[in-house]
């Protein structure tokens, strides 16, 4: 079957946004343009550049449009938290407006870098005034990247770019890409810079078998694709496009980049309410992975609070948290409210990782030995954190077995023994 017959039941599921009734001005007659009566039905337009074109499609969505499990104005209400609190995040959006914010995706011939790999859509939304406005910037064939990246370019004023492993791929690209026209085209801005990629890994790494877009937009934020075209075949059908001018199989990429941009939308949503802890549904797992981030942040306020929500019981998450607390407390020299967590997780041997067991051991025997002088107990738990050891993964790593031994010598050595 060809890709024309493949692609053709996708047309039902081409439009689902407001179409934009504003046009962009054209120098040149539209009739030049293969399928344009096509590109036209889905607010496409071509924008010119001498002898030379890329074509732009705008969708506008109202606030109040659902996707997955967050309206966009709960994008606004995200943003507006921020600007309430004091919790410092990498994820902050505090200092922005929400029309700060510049949610971007690009479709390219490859997944490798390098200059072999074209960008043929860069696609982004943002808020403007009461919608959410989405712009796709297509490249209807390889010359014609001059007209691509100055109509991308020429207009763009904003502060944070909000990405899905962005970092990694999606900017670098547009920076190598944007070389071979730098002399033709505006320079590239400089962005602040939210990769959401990173952050689903931390949050949800324990329940996701792997943290790709889709698969987090299924199990995390409610958002179901439907007969969505596959991203590994988007260079075949881009290339398809090149040689046909149908844009048939194109429309089904761009619905697919679409859905990509409103999902960062919505999962920078779901990822702020978690850090800012006003998600109603958050699971012990969730939260703890929230006080862990902001302890690793150094911002201890703010991961106490998160923590002790959870540090009752004796179920994984609740001792994984008192682990964490107990941590922080050793830092603000709490050195008492460290040593009942450490002794309640050493408690719990068997129902959480071995390697939280045995640096809760550490940990109690050092203030057993430093704080109280209590040398015989310190040296009880420098002995069973061995014993917990032997023979597994953790005994491979030389530093930590160099200092089980050094500790329990020096012990004996004090209380005046043979080790």
């Amino acid at each position: 079957m060809s890709i024309k017959n493949k692609l053709q039941r996708l047309k039902p599921h081409l439009t689902s946004g407001t179409s934009s009734e504003k046009r962009l001005p054209e120098t040149k007659s539209q009739a030049e343009i293969p399928f344009m009566d096509v590109w036209t039905n889905e607010n496409v337009a071509p924008y010119w550049v001498d002898d030379n074109y890329c074509l732009i499609r705008e969708v506008r969505y109202p606030l109040e449009y659902k996707h997955g499990n967050y309206a966009f104005r709960d994008f606004l209400g995200a943003v507006s938290e921020w600007n309430n609190t004091n919790n410092a995040h990498p994820l902050s959006a505090k200092g922005h407006q929400a029309e700060d914010l510049f949610f971007f995706d690009t479709e390219t011939t490859g997944l490798g870098g390098g200059t072999g790999n074209t960008i043929f859509i860069l696609g982004y939304a943002r808020v403007q005034g009461d919608e959410i406005v989405l712009k796709q910037h297509i490249l209807p064939n390889p010359g014609s990247e001059v007209p691509l990246f100055k109509s991308f370019l020429e207009n763009v004023d904003y502060t944070t770019l909000v990405t899905y492993n962005g970092k990694a791929f999606d900017w670098p690209q547009v920076k190598t890409r944007h070389v071979f026209v730098r002399e033709h085209v505006p320079k590239l801005p400089e962005f602040g810079h939210f990769d959401l990629y990173h952050a689903a890994r931390r949050m949800w790494k324990h329940r996701l078998e792997r943290a790709k877009l889709s698969i987090v937009e299924q199990d995390v934020l409610g958002v179901e694709r439907q007969d969505d075209i596959p991203g590994f075949l988007a260079p075949m059908i881009y290339f398809d496009f090149v040689e046909r001018k149908n844009p048939e199989g194109m429309l089904g990429i761009l619905k697919h980049n679409e859905i990509d941009i409103l999902s960062l939308i919505t999962l920078y949503t779901h990822l702020s309410f978690q850090l800012l802890q006003k998600d109603e549904s958050m699971s012990a797992r969730e939260t703890y992975e929230v006080g862990r981030w902001y302890a690793s942040l150094g911002e201890s306020t703010q991961a106490v609070e998160s923590l002790k929500t959870i540090m009752n019981g004796n179920e994984e998450e609740n001792l994984l948290a008192q682990f964490v607390l107990a941590k922080q407390y050793k830092k603000d020299k709490n050195d008492d409210a460290a040593q009942t967590l450490w002794e309640n997780i050493i408690k719990a041997e068997g129902k959480i990782d071995e390697k939280v067991v045995y640096e809760s051991y550490i940990e109690a025997a050092k203030l057993y030995e430093h704080k109280l002088k209590e040398y015989k107990k310190a040296l009880e738990y420098t002995t069973r954190a061995h014993k917990l050891i032997e023979g597994t993964k953790i005994a491979e790593n030389t530093r930590i077995m160099t200092d089980v031994y050094k500790r329990k010598n020096r012990l004996c050595k004090k209380m005046g023994i043979l080790a």
